[in-house]
């Protein structure tokens, strides 16, 4: 009788996630020095935290851990759309490596960039499917089309300004690809599981130097890639056991952290006649927590907290009927609401109005 031979096999998101957690910790310091050698370093200046010059190009880590990762354990009939995947992710790590340089006028992200990257996506299937869920013909394609197109440029967005703060972005990234991670997982998505360990792999390697004291930044390049992941991840995720007209609440939730600063800022410089996308300035979230007395590490670890309270609610959407996931939703949002009332009345530092080089921050 002849042995069987037994080959144990790893999880996929395991690989995933270690080959990008390797990768990116790893690939950090080298890169540091490249963007020290290259001048390519973000100076201290008024609406900055850090007082000396800080290294970009940090992004290039996490691109790379997250490239190795997909390279070592995605195959089969999804090649396709994880090939435009990263197309679309690498299109904005040049565009935003290229605007760290000073080498681009920052409209080129947010009018050609980001709408080309989800353009690309369409191009393979990648869409919202949240009109199509109530009207089945051209029209409900149409309309998911353009909101496909408003979903990717404004997370991606989102994770360009949140980028403003000590390990702030990376380590929302993290929480919120955990949390694509377990609930991709729940549902049985191997891909989406798979690219979301990598992500999060990915981010936590890069966090190691990135923690307050930040010894580098990922820059526009860096934030722009994770935040276009974190959009492809939320049109991608189909769970099969939350009711379909409310299933497109879970990326939402998961994505709370991004969005609900975005709201914040958008809405207070909007208020003040301000350009919500080019006034940079320091009255994110962060910003504020710390004006009314938490460290910058305290108000880093609260967001973290927030966003991993709002994954928690992401959970629980499959769990409820209709009415029970609107009601949360409803509720957050009030919430929400209430909160930007709140930080609305804490004090921060003003900024002038338009400048002559802005950038999303």
């Amino acid at each position: 009788m002849s042995a069987i031979a037994w080959e144990p096999r790893l999880p996929s998101e395991l690989i995933a996630f270690s080959v990008a957690l390797a990768a990116s910790l790893g690939m950090t310091v080298p890169i540091r020095r490249l963007a020290l050698n290259l001048g390519l370093v973000d100076r201290p200046g008024p609406r900055k935290v850090h007082l000396t010059p800080i290294p970009l190009l940090g992004g290039l880590a996490i691109y790379v851990g997250v490239f190795l990762a997909i390279i070592v354990t995605l195959r089969g009939p999804t090649h396709a759309q994880i090939v435009s995947i990263l197309a679309g992710a690498t299109l904005l790590a040049v565009v935003g490596i290229l605007d760290d340089g000073g080498l681009l006028n920052h409209q080129v992200k947010l009018f050609i960039g980001m709408p080309g990257a989800a353009l690309i996506l369409l191009a393979s299937g990648i869409h919202a499917q949240v009109f199509s869920t109530f009207l089945p013909d051209s029209r409900g394609t149409l309309l998911d089309g353009g909101l496909t197109v408003f979903w990717v440029v404004g997370i991606t967005a989102a994770f360009s300004i949140l980028d403003h703060m000590d390990g702030l972005c990376a380590g929302v990234a993290a929480v919120a690809a955990g949390f694509f991670m377990i609930s991709a997982s729940m549902n049985g998505q191997v891909m989406v599981r798979t690219l979301a360990a990598a992500a999060l792999g990915a981010a936590l390697g890069f966090l190691r130097w990135n923690f307050n004291p930040a010894k580098i930044f990922m820059g526009d390049g860096g934030a722009m890639f994770i935040g276009f992941l974190m959009a492809a991840l939320g049109l991608k995720l189909r769970p099969e056991e939350a009711p379909s007209a409310a299933s497109w609440l879970i990326p939402l939730f998961i994505l709370g952290v991004p969005i609900f600063d975005t709201a914040l800022v958008s809405i207070s410089r909007a208020r003040r006649g301000l350009v919500p996308f080019t006034s940079p300035g320091k009255d994110h979230t962060a910003h504020r927590l710390v004006n009314l007395g938490l460290s910058t590490r305290g108000a880093v670890v609260s967001m973290y907290a927030l966003g991993a309270l709002c994954g928690g609610g992401a959970l629980l959407i499959p769990h409820l009927s209709i009415a029970g996931a609107y009601s949360l939703a409803g509720a957050a949002a009030l919430l929400a609401l209430c909160a930007i009332f709140f930080l609305e009345r804490a004090p921060y530092e003003r900024q002038k109005k338009l400048e002559k080089s802005p950038s999303l921050t």
